[in-house]
């Protein structure tokens, strides 16, 4: 996070007047002194730019381990000067895993969109995708990787699992999915960037029109029914 924060140019003043908590609580998260929350991991990304996903993830895996540091800590017989070995152990902990979530995040290297498509690069199975991917950002000009697989009997391109979303206009990972899905079903979306456009809207009358629907270009029940086959 520290790492993100200094790419940025963005000062402690700053993070507290575009997010909304105070620059002593960012002093403690960047020092690994108190683990941040979801909220202000999202708040992050989105004023310095980086990959709210990829970035909730990691903070996931943090937020376990400080719950099990805190659960299994050891109770101190007598209280100790400045907060006693478990406040020590806590800071410690705290510190270990907000490093291993950097480390992640310069692994991964979730600047822009080469994070994502290293996972298909990799092998990584697209499926069903979970619930939740975090935050879409759309970015003009910023497109995705499309790997669909038949899973029980459905496709799925791995970015979202929705058999219901009804698509009219509002960018997001429910889009992706779609777009993803029409190209490989032979109806050119005109670029998978999780906007819908003129491209996409036409490509989804075709799809309708050819089985059976009324041809609106809008995704619904129906719609999605024909996409996941």
């Amino acid at each position: 996070m520290r790492r993100l924060k200094d790419r940025s140019g963005l000062s402690l003043a700053s993070l507290q007047s575009k997010t909304g908590y105070s620059r002593s609580s960012w002093e403690r998260y960047l020092n690994g002194r108190a683990l941040p929350p979801r909220k202000a991991v999202e708040e992050l990304a989105r004023v310095a730019g980086g990959d709210p996903a990829r970035l909730l993830v990691l903070h996931e895996v943090a937020q376990e381990a400080w719950t099990q540091d805190a659960a299994t800590a050891p109770e101190a017989d007598t209280p100790e000067p400045r907060g006693g070995r478990r406040m020590v152990l806590i800071g410690v902990c705290t510190a270990v895993v907000l490093g291993a979530l950097l480390a992640g995040l310069l692994i991964a290297a979730p600047w822009g969109d080469g994070g994502q498509r290293q996972d298909h690069a990799a092998g990584a199975r697209p499926g069903p995708a979970p619930a939740s991917r975090g935050a879409f950002a759309y970015r003009a000009g910023q497109t995705y990787p499309c790997t669909v697989r038949r899973e029980k009997g459905r496709l799925y391109a791995g970015y979202s699992s929705t058999r219901t979303a009804l698509l009219s206009g509002k960018p997001g990972w429910d889009v992706v999915e779609a777009q993803c899905l029409l190209g490989h079903l032979g109806f050119d979306p005109g670029g998978v960037d999780g906007a819908i456009g003129p491209r996409t809207t036409r490509a989804v009358k075709r799809l309708q029109q050819k089985a059976g629907l009324a041809p609106d270009g809008v995704v619904g029940v129906q719609t999605w029914r024909v996409l996941r086959g």
